[in-house]
């Protein structure tokens, strides 16, 4: 599950419209989860979805508009959860879409054991970031405690004592795009909005 549905206040524009040269970040999120292997991919949209559908290619992945996006990442992952409905999946791994650093290798590490009672976070020099993989017995509770921009966060307080911890400093960088300081750093850039989007 890519998480792209943020308006991206601090960086002047929707993170799912962040360009890395002429590729929409989006596309280079879809094919780092294409490359680690998993099997269904699902993008949930928020601000700017119609142009974001315009100016990326997510034929490979199935899109979820969460139209209560201005209410933070909690609803997005309720969202894309809900939109999880073949029976066959155990587990889900849940990346942002604002984490250009993010590579195939850190994916298949957090997600080696996608059992149905699994709660895995990636972490960097010791801090638990994305990606997070979260086994299917536990998509009930995420949904009901994920909350504004903390997500899954009340969840996992919850139930530290069943957190993997799997360190990935060494594969991926987990740094989150949020400052131009950042953008300036990757290389990224944001296409101006049109109005009424």
């Amino acid at each position: 599950m890519i998480i792209a549905a943020g308006g991206g206040r601090r960086i002047g524009g929707p993170e799912a419209l962040l360009h890395q040269g002429d590729k929409p970040l989006v596309n280079q999120m879809i094919d780092t989860m294409t490359e680690a292997g998993c099997e269904q991919i699902v993008v949930v949209l928020g601000a700017a979805a119609e142009q974001v559908r315009e100016t990326a290619d997510l034929g490979k992945a199935t899109v979820v508009i969460n139209k209560a996006w201005g209410t933070g990442v909690g609803s997005s992952i309720r969202a894309g959860l809900a939109a999880m409905d073949d029976d066959g999946i155990e587990a889900v791994v849940v990346v942002p879409v604002d984490m250009p650093g993010l590579t195939a290798v850190a994916v298949r590490r957090v997600a080696a054991l996608p059992y149905p009672d699994v709660l895995v976070c990636a972490t960097y020099d010791g801090l638990r970031g994305y990606p997070m993989l979260f086994g299917r017995r536990h998509w009930p509770g995420i949904a009901t405690l994920a909350s504004a921009d903390v997500g899954a966060r009340p969840y996992l307080l919850a139930h530290k004592d069943q957190i993997v911890d799997i360190a990935c400093d060494s594969v991926a960088d987990g740094s989150r795009i949020d400052t131009p300081e950042l953008m300036e750093l990757y290389g990224l850039t944001v296409p101006p909005q049109r109005v009424g989007v």
